[in-house]
């Protein structure tokens, strides 16, 4: 039996690739019983996503650790959504459900006969596309990579003078089912506290809550003091590379050791303290950095002779020198960093996940957590359709004959 505040909530996760499963993902990392929808046959694009590694019950089939994480935490059920048979029967699964997540190009549900807004009006509807469920741009196809250019972080991401450059990981996707989650989130509370009495001046919704979540827009959403500026006085921010134009000294220094280290030293009590820790005070009294704004002028001189005092020194000498003076410091660190991290190990950053194919795979904790309670563990990725039975015979009610009937009928 699953614990957590959302112990009890039943998950429908029919999205695909990252960013409806994440959210899915977040619910069920609190708790939340979480079912997901696959094709029958070959099931979710992550699965064939790499890296990979060796199957040990299949020699000749690779497994993805991509699906291994994105995987995690979730029951699979078999369906082909795009036959009459099979959207009947994910009408039951939905009525079962307490949120439904799906990232379908806009259109595509409503073309099965699967339209959210006549699903049971207790039911949330997580709807992750990405340039939103109605305008314009709603139908064109696309994956992360656009959301990241329409919300206006691709332009921002790089050096200066140089093509932009796509940050490490899928951004829009990620920060799409974050947001998506918390907003269901709120679609259940509303909707709980809504029946919660006859006293309560809250009524009941007469159609499914529907969060409609663009992946521009969570990106849009961060961008800071961008908009206002371009509104109040017609800048348009650009890329800045490391470095900020407002403040200095900052970068990432390239150490005697091939690493780079990150100090941000802007304030007027941070620089004293990264003087101290060079072993130049002398600097305070350069009247080229007596404020921010004015190293910030002489951000090349100041930042040049940071990184002259890092390039003789390993990572872990920067950083200790740094710490001892109490100056922002951090190395940009690798996976192999994070493991052999002392801090991380302390707070259960990572966890052993028992895969059901490769078996215990270390990757990261569910994240954040409650105070005085430690990370749970996800349940392992599962294997494809390993809860028909369960789901489409304990759930629903169907016969074994029913299940193997829809089986050979590739329904599921």
């Amino acid at each position: 039996m699953t614990t957590g505040p959302l112990a009890g909530i039943t998950v429908l996760d029919c999205g695909t690739r990252i960013s409806a499963p994440f959210c899915a993902g977040l619910l069920g990392e609190l708790g939340a019983d979480v079912i997901k929808v696959e094709v029958p046959g070959s099931g979710d694009f992550m699965r064939t996503i790499g890296p990979f590694v060796a199957d040990p019950a299949a020699a000749d089939e690779q497994y993805s650790l991509f699906w291994a994480v994105e995987g995690r935490g979730r029951k699979s059920v078999t369906l082909d959504l795009r036959r009459p048979e099979g959207q009947a029967l994910f009408r039951r699964l939905a009525a079962h459900a307490d949120v439904v997540c799906e990232n379908f190009r806009p259109g595509t549900l409503e073309g099965w006969g699967l339209d959210p807004t006549t699903f049971d009006p207790a039911t949330v509807v997580v709807r992750i596309s990405v340039f939103g469920q109605d305008g314009p741009y709603a139908r064109r196809p696309g994956l992360d990579r656009l959301g990241i250019a329409y919300g206006g972080l691709l332009h921002l991401t790089g050096e200066a003078g140089r093509p932009p450059v796509r940050p490490g990981v899928t951004v829009s996707d990620y920060l799409t089912g974050v947001f998506a989650a918390l907003y269901a989130l709120g679609a259940l509370y509303e909707r709980d506290r809504a029946g919660a009495g006859a006293e309560n001046p809250h009524t009941q919704p007469e159609r499914p809550r529907v969060v409609d979540a663009p992946l521009y827009g969570a990106v849009l959403r961060v961008l800071e003091w961008t908009l206002a500026a371009y509104d109040r006085t017609g800048a348009v921010r650009s890329r800045e590379g490391n470095r900020l134009e407002n403040s200095a000294p900052l970068d990432n220094y390239p150490s005697s050791d091939g690493r780079f280290v990150c100090i941000v030293a802007g304030s007027d009590a941070n620089f004293a303290r990264l003087c101290a820790a060079m072993g130049r005070p002398d600097l305070t009294d350069d009247p080229r950095y007596a404020t921010l704004a004015m190293r910030a002028a002489h951000a090349d001189e100041i930042n040049a002779t940071v990184a002259a005092w890092a390039r003789e020194r390993t990572a872990a000498e920067i950083e200790g020198a740094c710490v001892a003076h109490d100056v922002p410091v951090g190395t940009a660190y690798t996976a192999a960093d994070i493991f052999a991290d002392e801090h991380m190990a302390v707070r259960g950053d990572l966890v052993s996940v028992h895969d059901p194919v490769i078996g215990v795979v270390r990757q990261q904790a569910p994240f954040p957590r409650y105070v005085g309670s430690a990370p749970s563990t996800p349940t392992g990725a599962p294997r494809l359709g390993a809860h028909n039975d369960e789901v489409y015979g304990a759930m629903l009610g169907l016969s074994r004959d029913e299940l193997a009937g829809l089986a050979d009928a590739g329904i599921i």
